[in-house]
């Protein structure tokens, strides 16, 4: 007599990309919104349009939700700034580029930035978020030295304080995210040109 065949047993479908993608998008607005302390698994599934407990299917809880969030922001801005850093232009041309791709990734994950800003300070005490310190050292570490680079081969003036430039530039780049939308009168690379004919007049050496 031939043998009955056991019925398979498979494993759930791994999420559809494309709507994993959506929640996490979703889950990014609301978290820059109203905060990660104030914003539930219900309120991300509400404006989702889907139940609690689907949501669960997707991500095991929300921190896992805002970790992938900002890995996905800190991998790209990571990937543009290494690219930038290592194609051996001088001081000017490299701020000019860091600005430049600092102002995409605004374009590309405003709602991440705006967390990421807001939340950091918070977040990076947790085991969880510690590798939020580590990209805020390499963060600092490659704009100053590419401000001390440009003090020692005279692109930029002698006189000027580094570190509060460097500051000055760091929050007035990212604060962006605050009002920036994607699809606006400007493009990315236009805000930076602007951004960057402003700044660079006041620490360009003068001919």
């Amino acid at each position: 007599m031939p043998t009955k065949k056991k019925p398979q047993v498979t494993a759930d479908p791994p999420a559809a990309p494309d709507r994993r993608s959506e929640l996490l998008g979703t889950a990014a607005e609301v978290f820059a919104e109203q905060g990660y302390n104030a914003t539930t698994v219900r309120k991300i599934a509400d404006h989702a349009g889907m139940l609690a407990g689907s949501l669960y299917y997707h991500f095991d809880s929300k921190e896992s939700m805002l970790e992938e969030i900002l890995r996905t922001f800190l991998d790209e801005l990571w990937d543009g700034y290494d690219a930038v850093l290592g194609a051996g232009l001088g001081p000017r041309k490299t701020l000019e580029a860091l600005v430049t791709e600092s102002f995409r990734e605004i374009d590309r994950h405003r709602a991440a930035v705006a967390i990421y800003q807001k939340e950091s300070k918070q977040l990076v005490s947790q085991e969880r978020f510690a590798f939020l310190a580590e990209s805020q050292r390499r963060f600092e570490k490659a704009w100053l030295s590419t401000l001390e680079r440009g003090v020692a081969e005279r692109a930029f003036r002698a006189d000027l304080d580094v570190r509060l430039t460097y500051r000055f530039v760091r929050d007035t780049v990212w604060v962006a995210a605050s009002w920036y939308r994607p699809g606006g009168q400007h493009s990315p690379d236009e805000i930076a040109r602007q951004y960057l004919s402003m700044v660079l007049d006041g620490i360009a050496v003068r001919e």
